[in-house]
């Protein structure tokens, strides 16, 4: 497996939309040389595959369901009135971003 390099996150961070400076790019570097590191240590143990995959790190984890009621929803003149900009029941936001240079 190839090492992360600075122009790799660079590559990322532009992609996701993310500006990173240059200590934040050298603080992602070391995380994921620590994770790399991690995912090593735990690939060596002692008869891994034959761990049984788990869903949750709990063995009595129950997820309990609401019941689904209706209830009225907020009237849209009222949400609308917190508003700067709205057209018709749409909130106008400023763009932010432009998909000419998401992609190289």
């Amino acid at each position: 497996m190839s090492k992360f390099t600075k122009e790799m996150v660079d590559s990322y961070a532009k992609k996701l939309l993310i500006g990173l400076t240059s200590e934040e790019n050298k603080m992602v570097l070391e995380e994921m040389e620590i994770i790399e590191d991690t995912m090593n240590k735990i690939a060596n143990f002692k008869d891994i595959e034959k761990v049984e995959p788990m869903t949750h790190c709990l063995d009595d984890f129950k997820v309990l369901l609401r019941d689904d009621v209706v209830e009225e929803s907020s009237d849209i003149t009222d949400i609308l009135q917190n508003c700067d900009n709205y057209e018709d029941r749409e909130i106008v936001v400023p763009k932010v971003v432009d998909t000419n240079d998401v992609y190289e």
